[in-house]
Formats: structure tokens, sequence, C-alpha cells
């Protein structure tokens, strides 16, 4: 069983999180320890208001909310009944049994798991400690619910962990709630790709029709360090009205990121042989750009082209969405970078041009069909259009047929004067 637990300022923003997956039909409520009605009969105001009630006691915390989610193995199809208990065991080792708490069961990924939704604020006002709960207590509680209920350890389900989600989809303006469909592909992004930039991310984040924005250089927003997210239509352009990294639930800021940069760039470096491996395989013969991208995402990779307005190549950026890693070609190494790939793309792009000419060459070099009118002789020697020529000789035709008549009518006479 893998556990993962994240805390934050908003208790309204985890339960909507999970509430929003249930009015999608994505997930249920299956329990409710600490509260008085049974979860069925539980309104949205019942859940948000039990929790709340507990952090107004102590309004100088601001960091009170606990959200935890408790992954186990693709095989492990457990039985609600032992779900439960399950979250009620981990709770209770977490130091968290005696808190109120929401549990609900999703089904929208390729493995079971659940969420769950607390605070830290005890009815007394005193504050349960949030530090060191994911190395210590958390790691404790996890390790003796897989003996319990002999789950499959974290440790042997860790390598799993990267392929059991469902592939994300497009956002499409208009046809689903935009701050969800933001959230969801962002959070999702950002927790399992390793990029070191905000360019990086947006070479993810753009297949799903998304950017993450600082702004112009001179503008307040770049100045404060602010960051929003665009929905943008398949031409690349921005619709709609921007959300704020802010609002989102798990706050993916510019701060926030520039932490992940940090981490990534450690958690990338082993992986960046594997793919140069990759790209030398696609690159053992010269090809073309558009033949190097379609080797390239047979092995799993998307290679993007960075252009200027007048198509020159400037930048190139790998991402590999099986190590889900981004890469800039200059960080695998000198002859990765763009600079160094055109000219092996141009070679291909003359021999190609070379090869055409050549063809040119030999048609026009060939002889002439005379039994068929092609596109190559439809024009005479004066330059004249295959409909001139067609009049021509029609008035060709015409004048002998002239001369014909012209010469009855004379043998005609003759046979009169005879």
């Amino acid at each position: 069983m893998v556990a993962k637990i994240k805390t934050g300022r908003s208790i309204s923003g985890a339960i909507n999180y999970n509430e929003h997956k249930v009015r999608q039909g994505k997930a249920e409520l299956i329990s409710a320890q600490g509260y008085l009605k049974d979860p069925v009969n539980l309104t949205f105001n019942d859940k948000l208001q039990r929790l709340t009630d507990l952090t107004n006691r102590n309004e100088r915390t601001l960091v009170n909310t606990l959200h935890v989610s408790l992954n186990f193995a693709v095989s492990e199809n457990l039985e609600q009944g032992v779900l439960q208990q399950i979250a009620d065991d981990y709770m209770d080792g977490l130091g968290f049994g005696k808190q109120p708490y929401l549990v609900y069961q999703h089904h929208d990924a390729g493995h079971p798991h659940l969420h769950i939704v607390t605070t830290n604020i005890e009815p007394d006002g005193k504050r349960i400690s949030f530090h060191l709960l994911a190395n210590r207590a958390s790691e404790s509680s996890r390790k003796q619910v897989e003996l319990n209920y002999n789950l499959v350890k974290a440790e042997e389900q860790g390598k799993q962990q990267n392929v059991i989600s469902r592939p994300l989809e497009q956002v499409n303006y208009g046809k689903s709630e935009l701050k969800r469909s933001i959230t969801n592909v962002v959070n999702e992004v950002v927790k399992a790709y390793k990029f070191t930039s905000i360019p990086e991310l947006n070479a993810v984040l753009n297949q799903y029709n998304i950017t993450a924005d600082r702004g112009s250089k001179d503008s307040r927003m770049y100045e404060k360090n602010g960051l929003v997210y665009w929905i943008l239509d398949e031409k690349g352009n921005k619709l709609g009205v921007p959300i704020k990294a802010s609002s989102i639930y798990g706050k993916p800021t510019l701060k926030a990121l520039e932490d992940r940069f940090r981490l990534n760039e450690v958690l990338r470096k082993p992986l960046n042989e594997q793919l140069k491996s990759k790209v030398d395989k696609a690159l053992a013969t010269p090809i073309s750009k558009m033949t190097f991208q379609k080797k390239l995402k047979e092995d799993g990779i998307q290679v993007i082209f960075r252009q200027n307005e007048e198509g020159r190549l400037y930048g190139i950026t790998f991402v590999d969405h099986g190590s889900k890693s981004v890469f800039n070609g200059s960080d695998l190494g000198k002859n990765y970078s763009a600079a160094t790939l055109i000219n092996w793309f141009k070679k291909d792009e003359v021999n190609h041009n070379q090869t055409v000419s050549k063809k040119e060459n030999n048609i026009a070099q060939a002889p002439k069909n005379t039994d068929n009118i092609s596109a190559s002789n439809t024009a005479g020697s004066n330059g004249d259009s295959l409909l001139n020529i067609l009049f021509k000789e029609e008035q060709q035709d015409m004048a002998a047929i002239g001369r014909l008549q012209q010469n009855k009518r004379k043998k005609k006479r003759k046979g009169h004067s005879l």
C-alpha cells in the first residue's frame, strides 16, 4: 500500500475535489468517522461544517487540512468493508483516530485507492503537528496495515506507480468545467513528470490544451512572480479566462514549481542516457524532421521543434512519456542541440532536393510521346497554350475546307462555260 499525504489551508478545497468526483460518478463516500449521520444522509454542508467547526477553534493555525490517499496494487480488489477498516486502522496509527474524517473510494484510475479528508485541529483547539507526519507516523502505520491485511508492500508496488493512472484527456473549451479540468491535468502532470522549467512543463501541458503563463516580462504579474493557467485551442491560442495558480487545489504556484525544478533536476539525471540511446537509434541515418518525430513517437517520446516566425529551428525538446521526463536537446549534450541537429536534417533535405531535381531533368530529357497530350507538351515552341493550339488546328482545318469549296465552285463555273 502506498500512502501519500498532502497538507493545506483549505478544507473546502479538499472536500470539493472529492465531491466533484462523486458527482461525476468516479467516487463514493464510504465512511464518515465522527459524524452523527450515515454517509448516505450527509449533505455537502454537513460534511464541511463538521470540520470547519474545528478549524474555527484555532484561527492562528493556517495549515489545518490533511488529505491522504491510500493506493493499493492493481491486483488487490478489496471489499468496501475491508477498505473502511483499513482507513480506520491507518488513521489511528497516524494519530488521527479520534478526529472526524471522510473516506472516499475512487474509481477513476487503474488501481484501487482511497482519499481521506480531515483536520489537525482538535475539539479543545489544540493542533496536531504535521511535522515529520509523512516520514514517521505514516510509514509506521502503513507498514502495520500491510502486515495486518496481507497487502502488497509499497516497496514492491512502487514500480507500478508510473502506469497505474489512466491516460489524461485533452481539455476542450466549453465541453467541461474549466477550473476542474485544468486542476486535474496540472496536478497529474506536476506529480508525474520531471521538468526543470516552465517551458519544459508546458511541453507536457500543451498536449492537453493547457499552458502555464507568467505574463510578459514587463507585466505586474511577472514582477510579482505570479502564474496563471490557460486553456488553448487547436492552434495554441488562449481561450476564455485564465485560472490563478493559487486558486487551484494543490496550489501549483511558481514558488511551488521552483521547488519541483530543483528536485526534478536530480531525479531525471539517471534517465538521460536511456533517452540519448533512443535518439541515437533514430539518427542512425540522415532523416527528415518529420520521420525523426515519427520514429521517436513509436518509442513513446514526443519531439517538439521550436521555430521562429521565419521557420528557423532554434530549440528542441524531448518528452519521454515512458520515464515521465522532459529534456531540452542541449541538456542531453551538444550533439543533441537544435544547432547540431538542424545540420543533420539539412543534409537529408539537400539529398531529397537533389533526387527530385534529377527526376525532373530525366523527365525533361525523355522522348515525348506524341500519341497522348500531357502537361509537358501542351505548349508549343512559341508558348501557346493547349487551347490556342486546338483553335489553330481548327482554323487550319476551316481554311482547308474553304479552299476545297472554292475549287469546287471554280470547276462548276468552268463546266457552265463549256
